[in-house]
């Protein structure tokens, strides 16, 4: 009977994790630049996990994190800030944003920023991007004050806005990320649904749900 408890967990915790298996959205990174407040990672990682983004990367200049993945999924101030996603969420964390460039386009992705208006660059609001033409894509998230920087700027593709309405025109990290990841996986989770691979081949003949169905009470 003292095994029951740890046996049915491990099984809600297998099913739960086959559920949302087929709804993750693959080859998609959320990077977060030189964040300076260890909640807003912990939060930023939360939503990361929440609306199946498939990794989170970290631009740490201060060496706030630990390198080691398991090293940081033990972290206390991660692990109760993120809600413990960080223990479900693959973390990679980087010593700054031009490493962290390099292994990105090293692998194939091309990157997006939050930022406002930049000129000389690709510019759009979130509702307007279209964040599926890319079969890999990263999306970045500047520090708190300073906003993204400049070389992630340069090396992105374009830069994505969240339009405002009221006289107070910025968000925090935690808000921005959840807002922004929402709409890009929306649209990836459906592309994924309709297509096996990138640039519209291998249309399924029956497309995949794109939301899990909630339990019959």
């Amino acid at each position: 009977m003292e095994n029951e408890a740890p046996k049915k967990q491990k099984t809600s915790v297998r099913k739960r994790a086959d559920e949302i298996k087929e709804f993750r959205c693959k080859n998609l990174i959320a990077v977060i630049e030189d964040p300076v407040d260890i909640k807003n990672i912990g939060t930023v990682i939360r939503n990361v996990n929440a609306l199946g983004v498939e990794k989170a990367y970290v631009v740490d200049p201060r060496k706030a994190l630990p390198n080691d993945w398991q090293a940081m999924r033990e972290r206390k101030s991660l692990s109760s800030t993120s809600v413990s996603a960080v223990k479900w969420t693959f973390v990679k964390r980087f010593d700054s944003t031009e490493e962290c460039m390099d292994h990105l386009e090293h692998k194939g992705f091309v990157s997006v920023v939050t930022s406002p208006h930049v000129k000389g660059k690709s510019n759009v609001y979130l509702h307007d991007g279209d964040f599926t033409k890319h079969t890999k894509l990263a999306v970045w998230f500047g520090n708190e004050k300073r906003g993204i920087s400049e070389t992630a700027v340069s090396r992105s593709e374009m830069c994505v806005a969240v339009p405002m309405f009221g006289m107070i025109e910025s968000l925090n990290l935690g808000t921005c990320s959840g807002i922004v990841l929402y709409e890009v996986t929306k649209q990836r989770r459906e592309y994924q649904s309709q297509y096996r691979r990138a640039r519209h081949k291998g249309k399924r003949t029956r497309p995949l749900p794109i939301v899990i169905p909630r339990e019959q009470e």
